[in-house]
């Protein structure tokens, strides 16, 4: 692994993706992508005895899922590495309790799975690890009802609102190919790069308007890494945020132009793509879920078959919490970024 700029790294080793999976939620399985998640629930409590429980099952099925793919169990794993939106990441924590790996358990609230994604590159850069699982999930109920309002309200949403995604995501990634049955793995899948993400905290003080206050923070990665890398805008194919919705997505645009950058050619946000123009959810989606299954079904099949060669995904993260919120706090945010490519583009053009 070497540093490049300011924040950035490359990865010699290239790390593979070898395989995805991704459960979601009836509702997003009614989405645009709905053809392509691997299990969509019918009852958002998987018939458990509460909301948290049933995103602990559906963590350690993307998990086990994914696994599966290639032919490989959790006893296969050097470690797990993931997390949630709950407190103390309890659905990956207790998922991690029966899956048996080794377990780094990671809260960088909705931009964990690319957080995921850049340690588990560095760590098999490093020569500690071969097969890592990074995954991350979140519920609509569950996150309601910790950094919201209880269901049972029936609150409606603001317009600047997001609706949170029902789902998990899992990426597998392995120092070498593996897998027999091409039909389900990856072959062609590499991890190139990233950025990490500094704290940005533009003063947004409405938990109602997440797009806000994760946008500053989407801005500078981006800018960062571009100039950490000496690349432009059209040296991706797409720069992907995880969930900054419609409002959020429009309040980058500005940050980076202000700044002489241009991103509306490439840009996609996965909040935008996952519920469609489904208006009740006003501006989107948003959650750990949300990047992680967007990325998981859609976008990595885009890059196996080529149609993708280099993609910039930056998941992005508010890090508030309902305490912080009460005592009148403004939200800070996050986003870090990995470069995912096809294999055939080498990862090594600047």
């Amino acid at each position: 692994m070497a540093k490049t700029g300011s924040r950035s790294f490359e990865l010699a080793s290239k790390p593979r993706i070898v395989s995805s999976a991704s459960y979601v939620g009836k509702k997003e399985g009614e989405g645009p992508l709905g053809d392509r998640f691997d299990v969509i629930m019918k009852d958002d409590t998987l018939g458990l005895k509460s909301w948290e429980k049933a995103e602990s099952r559906m963590f350690e099925s993307a998990v086990r899922v994914a696994l599966s793919k290639v032919e490989r169990t959790s006893e296969d794993l050097d470690c797990l590495i993931g997390g949630d939106l709950l407190d103390q990441i309890v659905s990956a924590g207790f998922a991690a309790r029966e899956i048996r790996s080794p377990f780094i358990g990671l809260y960088s609230a909705c931009s964990t799975i690319t957080e995921a994604l850049m340690i588990g590159g560095m760590l098999m850069d490093g020569g500690f690890i071969d097969l890592a699982a990074c995954a991350g999930s979140s519920h609509f109920s569950s996150v309601e009802r910790q950094y919201r309002f209880p269901l049972e309200m029936g609150v409606q949403p603001v317009p600047t609102a997001q609706r949170t995604v029902t789902g998990a995501g899992c990426m597998l990634l392995s120092r070498e190919a593996i897998g027999e049955n091409k039909q389900k793995c990856f072959q062609n899948i590499i991890v190139s790069a990233g950025t990490m993400g500094s704290v940005e905290d533009f003063g947004i003080t409405d938990a109602g308007n997440m797009g806000a206050a994760m946008a500053p923070a989407a801005a500078d990665t981006i800018a960062k890494h571009l100039a950490d890398f000496g690349r432009s805008p059209c040296d991706y194919d797409r720069i992907i945020t995880g969930d900054l919705g419609v409002f959020g997505s429009d309040m980058l645009f500005e940050l980076l132009e202000k700044r002489g950058i241009g991103i509306r050619s490439v840009h996609n946000d996965c909040g935008k793509l996952i519920f469609g123009d489904d208006k009740s959810v006003v501006c989107g989606g948003s959650g750990c879920g949300c990047a992680a299954v967007t990325l998981a079904s859609h976008y990595l099949p885009l890059i196996e078959s080529g149609k993708l060669k280099r993609i910039l995904i930056l998941a992005t993260g508010a890090l508030l919490s309902p305490v912080t919120s009460m005592q009148g706090e403004s939200i800070p945010a996050i986003a870090h970024a990995v470069v995912i490519e096809h294999r055939s583009n080498g990862g090594s053009e600047r």
